[in-house]
């Protein structure tokens, strides 16, 4: 049975359309794309929850993909194509980037996988930072570096997540209109991506490490999905 559902979930993924070359339309509240980026941090967290801890032996391999969905060629063949849309920056559809959440919502793991996805997300996009700006948030102290940063994390959460960044006080707030995993699964399983995104993308740029809060959820008939966090650095 688990090998017949992880080839379901493969011909669904040869399914989906290829990215494609579009105005990049991020900065509208009712973006109907989203980048590439996205699509492909579901499909990395899924080879990389699926890949073995231990070394196999060989004959084990093949068996292992029959099993294991990001083990796939399926998977691996996908991943090259956004990475290759990574590349050229180009987007995908809204509603294709759900369908492919709503494959990962079937898993029994995952909320393993969505919060993986959401910290690769938060890294790869921190790497679009100039390396200078990235030392430099590291060396100077938070009294410069925190406004630098604030602008930083609102472009990377405009352009990553459709969402958008605002701060009160000591706090930030991460508010997605138009959620891509809201409806991916059951009890708001789908918002921890945007909620480990958040936090993997807050150690990174200021160094902390508190907790994230979803403090509203469309899914509760709350209009959209929003996420609180203290914008506070952990180092002196």
């Amino acid at each position: 049975m688990e090998t017949l559902g992880v080839t379901r979930l493969a011909c669904s993924l040869n399914h989906l359309p290829a990215p494609v070359s579009v105005r990049d339309d991020s900065h509208s509240p009712m973006s109907a794309t989203v980048d590439a980026l996205l699509p492909l941090s579901f499909l990395e967290a899924v080879r990389f929850v699926d890949s073995p801890l231990e070394d196999f032996e060989a004959e084990l391999v093949s068996d292992l993909r029959n099993k294991r969905l990001g083990l796939s060629e399926t998977v691996y063949r996908q991943i090259r194509r956004f990475t290759d849309a990574v590349k050229r920056r180009q987007r995908m559809s809204h509603d294709e980037a759900v369908a492919l959440a709503v494959l990962i919502g079937r898993r029994p793991d995952a909320e393993a996988v969505f919060r993986a996805a959401g910290r690769y997300l938060a890294r790869e996009a921190y790497q679009t930072i100039s390396p200078i700006t990235r030392r430099l948030l590291l060396v100077l102290p938070a009294v410069l570096t925190r406004p630098i940063a604030l602008r930083h994390t609102r472009r990377m959460a405009d352009r990553f997540f459709n969402g958008r960044v605002s701060r009160v006080g000591s706090s930030i707030y991460l508010e997605v209109g138009r959620s891509v995993t809201s409806a991916s699964a059951p009890r708001s399983v789908g918002c921890t991506y945007y909620e480990a995104g958040l936090k993997e993308m807050l150690r990174l740029m200021v160094n902390s490490v508190g907790g994230v809060e979803h403090v509203r959820c469309c899914t509760r008939g709350e209009g959209s999905c929003t996420w609180r966090a203290e914008w506070r650095p952990t180092r002196a």
